[in-house]
């Protein structure tokens, strides 16, 4: 049996970089040589607290979704232009003896072809990107936005980041807010909002007809309640425990609440060629690499710095 190394939760707040056991790949599989991946600040937090109680999630797991590397080997039913190319996956359950939640935190993965994404020229750390790329994306396609329509985004985090540039290139009236200056500096959007010390009602005077909520935070999503108009629509891209809102605002504006579970079907790819063609940037966003020797540094970065905007770990190909 093949055996590789990954990061494993083995119990609340404990990662550990470990060998684990491998499945043998089949004939529609590759096997993927790990470069880089990221840490997820929302699910991997709740994950590594043991806030997410489910089945494929029990410890030990081997958790991420963002992951970059090169294909070493092809199955006997696997397109040959396959062989050697840079692909994209999105976690994999590859393992024995660990759950896979999701499966990407490791340097080798044995995954079904038709679930990579090839990367055709995009450098590999921003291919780790696509994942919340796709997310915001299939976010932002699910609003519909019509061109009079004024979006508001909460948090400047990745997905902030990500959904603002795609409502802007969609030429909407985008504004943006978060606490953080650096994250703002990065930020694209027609109005940027520091609420550090002035609270966004009393800097935003126009209602909007679009929240988008990508803080995780129900307290920040109840603050701008008051800025949504009548028949408005509100888009939770975070991730929650549970949600906590106060009616009465909901109820007298008629609000539209919608969720977008990660990406739909050819968000990857659709992310993949706007990060070719340049319609999609996200090189700004990548604010710190370390390679995976260092996991622990690593974790308490993405966690806990909020200059850390995403960060991107190194995985040794030897």
């Amino acid at each position: 049996m093949q055996m590789t190394q990954a990061l494993v939760i083995a119990e609340p707040h404990n990662v550990e970089l470990r060998p684990v056991n491998l499945i043998e790949p089949g004939d529609d599989d590759v096997v993927v040589r790990t470069s880089h991946t990221s840490i997820s600040a929302g699910t991997e937090r709740m994950l590594l607290s043991g806030r997410m109680p489910h089945p494929m999630l029990q410890f030990p797991v081997v958790p991420g979704y963002e992951t970059v590397g090169q294909v070493v080997h092809c199955g006997a039913h696997v397109p040959a232009d396959l062989a050697g190319s840079w692909v994209y996956v999105g976690g994999a359950l590859c393992f024995e003896g660990v759950n896979p939640a999701w499966g990407g935190q490791s340097q080798t993965l044995v995954v079904d072809h038709r679930r990579v994404v090839p990367l055709a020229g995009i450098a590999p750390q921003q291919g780790v990107l696509l994942a919340l790329s796709a997310t915001a994306l299939h976010g932002i396609d699910l609003l519909q936005l019509r061109p009079e329509q004024r979006v508001l985004v909460l948090g400047q985090g990745p997905v902030g980041q990500l959904a603002a540039r795609l409502a802007v290139g969609q030429e909407r009236w985008v504004a943006v807010a978060d606490r953080v200056a650096s994250r703002l500096e990065r930020s694209v959007a027609d109005v940027i909002f520091d609420v550090r010390n002035t609270s966004l009602t009393d800097q935003l005077n126009e209602s909007v007809d679009v929240i988008i909520e990508s803080t995780g935070s129900m307290q920040a999503l109840s603050a701008a309640l008051a800025l949504l108009s009548e028949g408005g629509t509100i888009l939770l891209l975070g991730y929650y425990d549970e949600l906590h809102l106060p009616y009465m605002p909901l109820f007298l504006k008629q609000a539209r609440l919608l969720t977008a579970r990660e990406w739909g079907p050819g968000d990857l790819a659709e992310c993949r060629d706007r990060l070719l063609d340049g319609s999609l940037n996200v090189e700004s966003l990548i604010t710190h690499q370390i390679p995976v020797e260092r996991f622990k540094e690593a974790y308490h970065t993405a966690l806990e710095d909020p200059e850390c905007l995403k960060l991107v770990l190194e995985w040794s190909q030897s």
